[in-house]
């Protein structure tokens, strides 16, 4: 798919609201480009993703995970810095984990938005993990750690500055297993449908809770940022 059509669709989740313009950056949409024809491939022989349109591809998949990347990080790819955009603390190597993978959203845009954070893949499957190992091979992407394991499987001596959940099954339980692989005062980021944020708030009492986001060119799905406790 064509870089320039790719920007034009990823428009409205990359505006700045002060602004009004979107943020833009050439080497991203030529990374995307490239991860559109590797997940097309892969896509014929497993069952990577139920979205095959490349246009909706973008619109879904990347939209979304580069929605949340930009609420959560600021970025600078020129000098490669990221920072979590509301705790004061700043690092060039955040924790990042995505928990239920798949064919890597919202993980690896998050990594090619903030391309110093340290991401961690956790998938299941062995198809899907070896797809993701594709994915980060031919994008030369580093400080990538795929884990072929089940979260609540993952050692107890991890604990990540961030947690993504997306489109998983079994929502109810993935929860509180994203939760745990949190640090203190570490940021759950939830992409979800707006019926669940009830369930959220009551699964994680505990959580300090953003106001959820809406998604653009999205009826009903929403980004919600929550907070762990510090103890």
């Amino acid at each position: 798919m064509h870089p320039a059509r790719i920007a034009e669709l990823l428009e409205p989740f990359l505006q700045d609201a002060s602004d009004q313009r979107p943020t833009t950056n050439d080497a991203l949409y030529h990374y995307i480009s490239t991860y559109i024809d590797i997940l097309q491939r892969w896509n014929s022989r497993i069952n990577l993703t139920a979205i095959r349109g490349e246009e909706t591809i973008v619109n879904r998949h990347f939209g979304e995970s580069l929605f949340l990347a930009r609420h959560l990080f600021t970025s600078n790819a020129q000098v490669g810095t990221a920072a979590l955009v509301c705790p004061t603390e700043r690092s060039s190597a955040l924790r990042v984990a995505d928990l239920g993978s798949g064919a890597g959203f919202p993980g690896i845009p998050i990594k090619l938005w903030a391309p110093e954070i340290s991401l961690t893949l956790i998938e299941s499957s062995q198809k899907k993990a070896t797809f993701l190992r594709e994915v980060v091979r031919s994008l030369t992407l580093t400080k990538v750690d795929i884990q072929n394991l089940r979260g609540e499987d993952l050692s107890p001596d991890r604990a990540f500055d961030v947690v993504t959940l997306r489109a998983v099954e079994h929502f109810t339980s993935a929860l509180p297993v994203a939760a745990a692989l949190l640090a203190p005062a570490g940021r759950l980021a939830l992409l979800i449908g707006s019926t669940q944020l009830d369930h959220a708030h009551s699964t994680l009492p505990s959580f300090s809770w953003d106001h959820p986001t809406p998604i653009p060119a999205s009826q009903s799905r929403i980004l919600l940022v929550g907070t762990a406790p510090t103890k």
